[in-house]
């Protein structure tokens, strides 16, 4: 059924826009107006498969809208609006046009009939395979709104977990750009003309300036050539990486590195135990919430480690064996596992364990921050150490010889 995007007024004369469908322009005006809405542009788009595409492809809307519009539309169902008018209300909302067309596309198939969460499954890049899977449970068991309420608050502490690894590295990645642009400025435009005073004097140079002209020249002369090196080299490790075999090489090669690996695997843990927590809590079985755990881990080696546990589960053996014979997970995850299985608490102990890593993911940046910046400030210092030592040292001994 043909797509129209309309502009109109209501009966008060507020302005509204939206997305209708309908088969030819005069009905879409008829059901507009049937709304209480006067269009005043009806522009024709296309289909609604072929716009869930489009929204696939170039969807750009952050993860921090999605939680506050889940936040949202949980306060409005759980204040007793009906579904329709919830999203009514949250299109009139959400400021980002890419979201708000996504809604609109959503409360559209909603009035035509649709659940809730086959509306959302139009729109995977934006409502994940857990976030439709929590949204169904909720429809299936009567309780959509304390499932969106819990679906909110899972989401916002994701977005926290995310926003403090982000906010915490960007000093170091910072200071890494900002002292790779002040080397790259003196090697090109610094150390060229200073050290073309050398050339007049008939004597040899010292070898860390025979070194810095050769590395100065080097850098000035086939700069595109390493950059098209570098952009090479990640280009083939990207595609690389995104084979079955590469991502898994990978992942286990981020995993052994010694602090980075360590970080990657508790971050890891943290959304596997919350994850399947939250959707435990909300009535999915455990077989089908393992299987909406692995894509969220983001880890090839790890989701292994889960997807054999529940090979095992299937015939029977508990969640923490598995996980344990793994080596994947650390002893403290698959103990408490067990007890939780033990005293028919897991909901509650996996809780407890993504918490105390999130707190440890947030105690090891802070730490590893306050290493790396007096370390890069060295490194630099050092760099440009070296390269001001090797600028005068044949100043000194051309000093030395004429005294």
């Amino acid at each position: 059924m043909p797509v129209f995007e309309y502009k109109g007024l209501d009966t008060r004369g507020k302005a509204l826009s939206g997305m209708i469908d309908a088969d030819t322009v005069r009905i879409a005006r008829q059901r507009l107006k049937e709304d209480g809405i006067y269009a005043t542009e009806l522009v024709a788009g296309k289909d609604r498969a072929s716009r869930g595409s489009r929204a696939i492809t170039f969807a750009r809307i952050r993860p921090m809208e999605v939680a506050l519009l889940t936040r949202q539309l949980a306060t409005l169902v759980g204040a007793g609006l009906p579904m329709l008018e919830s999203l009514t209300a949250l299109v009139d909302q959400v400021e980002n046009p890419r979201l708000k067309s996504v809604v609109a596309d959503v409360r559209e198939q909603v009035k035509e009939g649709s659940p809730l969460s086959d509306a959302l499954t139009a729109h995977p890049k934006v409502f994940s395979h857990l976030y439709v899977s929590m949204v169904r449970a909720g429809e299936a068991s009567g309780t959509l709104g304390p499932m969106l309420v819990r679906l909110a608050e899972f989401s916002e502490r994701q977005v926290a977990l995310q926003g403090t690894v982000m906010a915490t590295m960007t000093y170091p990645i910072l200071m890494v750009v900002m002292g790779g642009l002040i080397l790259g400025l003196l090697m090109t435009f610094v150390v060229p003309r200073v050290t073309q005073v050398f050339e007049g004097m008939h004597q040899a140079l010292p070898t860390p300036t025979v070194v810095l002209i050769a590395a100065s020249d080097a850098v000035r002369g086939y700069w595109w050539l390493m950059a098209m090196a570098c952009v090479g080299a990640w280009l083939w490790v990207r595609r690389w990486a995104a084979t079955e075999e590469g991502g898994r090489r990978f992942d286990r090669f981020v995993l052994g590195l010694p602090v980075a690996g360590k970080l990657v695997r508790m971050v890891a843990i943290s959304r596997f135990t919350r994850t399947l927590s939250t959707l435990l809590a909300g009535g999915i079985p455990l077989l089908e919430a393992m299987a909406i755990t692995q894509q969220v881990v983001l880890n090839k080696v790890l989701e292994d480690a889960i997807e054999n546990a529940r090979e095992n589960i299937k015939e029977g053996e508990s969640i923490a064996k598995p996980l344990a014979a793994s080596g994947v997970f650390p002893p403290m995850v698959t103990h408490m596992i067990a007890v939780g299985e033990a005293t028919g608490e897991l909901e509650a102990m996996l809780v407890k364990v993504s918490e105390s890593y999130d707190r440890e993911v947030e105690t090891t940046i802070g730490s590893l921050t306050s290493i790396l910046s007096p370390i890069m400030i060295l490194v630099m210092g050092g760099a440009v150490f070296a390269i001001v030592m090797a600028i005068l040292l044949p100043i000194v001994e051309l000093s030395g010889v004429v005294g």
